[in-house]
């Protein structure tokens, strides 16, 4: 039986087999905040094969691919062509990884599936959950580790030395596995819900890396159990199902033994090798892994964390801006006419120092790049008081600004959602539409009477908030109420406690930056509504009669539309 290992020990593991075989492998997954572990590891780093870059969550085409460069090709009057990371092997290092977009993940795993020789090593430096690598990234790179809860006196082990990694590349092409080593991998991969082939071929090749560092030609148990912990234990879904009891069937005990003699007792009946490399795996998996399974599960539904959404700045193209000067670099476009129109005023100059100059003498001071005003679309977050006697008047006054902001929705790209509060929680009763004929759906009979419980209900319009930011919307807020609370969070009634939950949810609120603005719907508006537009950092307005026309101008003007 192996000694135990530490997390620290795992990622130099990971990292060595990186390092001989980082084609195979392409690379590894390490979850660390900034810190001395962090510098520690970042520090092992040079055994890596050169060359190696550091690269950018916000790598451009030109850097990854590539391309003509136009201002070397202007000044040598010439076409040059600047080389890109994806054209050679190389080990490439990205700091922030949980950062890396969509679209430059698909990128790099393309990168990854030529099998030109890249490695991939990202440095995972997500506080939430949330916040993690993309999953196209995360199938491709055999080994994930985290490093949370060390300490820099838990970092004394080193890699081995360059000679013995030398030495261990040279040995790697001599490793044949066994033919059943794969279906074994397969099987246990499947004991862990892991449904990628990509993972048991990983671990056959991370075993195969494993034995050639050893000085053996075929990986062996040890080998084979290494790999599997390491690959399968970041990529596990659920836990192996227990081993079923044997039978106890009197009848089978009273029957003797086959005898075997040319049967070698020493050697793991079958199944039991298996069963010990599940359990190395399950020993290697984190103490709150059924937890953040769990949370995994449920967020499955959710667009959060894919990369899209709240980082993006808008999802429409918007309206062109005036060009500037600049260089191109794979993510923006030239302005022709802006470079020519640069250009003109000196090219009697120019053709004067030239000798068979061509027409036009372009300079790299001369290019122009196109800009746009990329704008994302609006929603409006109406968030209702449905409580009390009067709830079913301001219901239908919600009612007629939400059908009225819906009908020109389609001219401001705005969408809109409705929370209601009342009795002892919030509903969302219309999620973000454009949809005028969903929202009259929806919107035909809404409940009214009981209590108020303003802290539920700004709490609603938070989560529509960050809904509505990670599918790329700007969110605003339009909360119709008197502000005068008496059900708390816990969902008890009593003021002090419920206006208490009310102030703190809307500082906490106001955190997110929305516009917003508070229609006070009291028949004799007071303080309350006043210190709710104050504590949310709206605008406040007293409507105490207002109609649905008079509430969606108010609404359009106080958001500054």
């Amino acid at each position: 039986m192996r000694a135990p290992v530490t997390q620290w020990d795992l990622a130099l593991r990971a990292l060595t087999a990186v390092a001989i075989d980082p084609g195979g492998l392409k690379g590894m997954i390490l979850r660390a905040r900034a810190g001395p572990v962090r510098q520690a590891f970042e520090a092992e780093l040079s055994s890596l094969p050169k060359p190696r870059h550091r690269i950018h969550p916000g790598l451009s085409d030109m850097q990854l691919y590539g391309g003509l460069d136009i201002s070397a090709s202007l000044a040598a009057q010439k076409l040059v062509r600047e080389a890109g990371l994806a054209d050679a092997p190389a080990s490439l290092i990205m700091p922030m990884a949980e950062r890396t977009q969509p679209g430059l993940a698909a990128k790099l795993a393309q990168m990854l599936d030529a099998d030109r020789g890249h490695a991939l090593i990202l440095l995972d430096e997500g506080a939430d959950p949330d916040e993690t690598v993309p999953a196209s990234l995360r199938e491709r790179l055999a080994f994930g580790i985290e490093l949370e809860g060390l300490s820099h006196k838990d970092c004394a082990n080193r890699l081995p030395d360059a000679a013995v990694l030398d030495a261990a590349r040279a040995r790697l092409a001599l490793v044949r596995p066994a033919p059943e080593q794969a279906a074994q991998l397969a099987a246990i991969a499947a004991h862990f819900g892991i449904s990628s082939l990509r993972a048991p071929l990983l671990a056959l090749r991370a075993a195969c890396v494993f034995a050639a560092l050893a000085g053996r030609q075929t990986p062996v148990e040890e080998d084979i159990t290494e790999a599997a912990e390491l690959v399968y234990a970041s990529r596990a879904t659920r836990l192996p199902e227990p081993a079923p009891p044997p039978d106890e069937d009197p009848r089978q005990e009273e029957q003797p033994e086959p005898e075997d003699q040319g049967a070698d007792d020493s050697a793991p009946r079958e199944g039991v090798l298996e069963d010990r490399i599940i359990e190395a795996i399950a020993a290697q998996l984190p103490p709150d892994f059924l937890e953040r399974t769990v949370q995994k599960a449920s967020r499955s539904g959710n667009f959060r964390g894919s990369g899209a959404g709240a980082r993006r700045k808008g999802n429409r193209r918007g309206r062109p801006l005036p060009s500037r000067p600049g260089r191109l670099d794979g993510t923006t476009r030239i302005d022709i006419i802006a470079t020519l129109r640069s250009a003109a005023p000196f090219q009697r100059l120019r053709q004067r120092n030239r000798k068979c100059a061509p027409r036009i003498i372009l300079y790299p001071s001369d290019i122009r790049l196109r800009r746009f005003e990329d704008k994302s679309d609006r929603l409006l977050i109406f968030t209702v008081d449905a409580s009390g006697s009067s709830a079913m008047a301001r219901m239908a006054e919600a009612k007629g600004a939400v059908e009225l902001m819906l009908a020109q929705a389609y001219a401001k790209r705005d969408q809109v959602a409705l929370v209601a509060f009342r009795g002892s929680g919030a509903d969302v009763l219309l999620p973000p539409t454009r949809s005028l004929v969903q929202a009259k759906r929806r919107l035909a009979e809404l409940p009214g009477g009981g209590g108020t419980p303003l802290a539920a209900g700004l709490l609603g319009a938070a989560g529509m908030a960050e809904l509505g930011r990670a599918h790329g919307l700007s969110p605003a807020l339009i909360v119709l109420t008197d502000g005068r609370a008496n059900i708390g969070l816990s969902g008890e009634p009593g003021r002090t406690q419920a206006a208490a939950d009310a102030q703190l949810t809307a500082q906490q609120l106001s955190r997110l930056g929305l516009p917003g603005v508070v229609i006070d719907t009291a028949a004799r508006p007071g303080k309350d509504g006043a210190a709710l537009a104050a504590w949310l950092g709206s605008t406040y307005l007293a409507l105490p009669r207002a109609d649905a026309q008079k509430i969606s101008a108010a609404a359009d003007a106080a958001l500054g539309e």
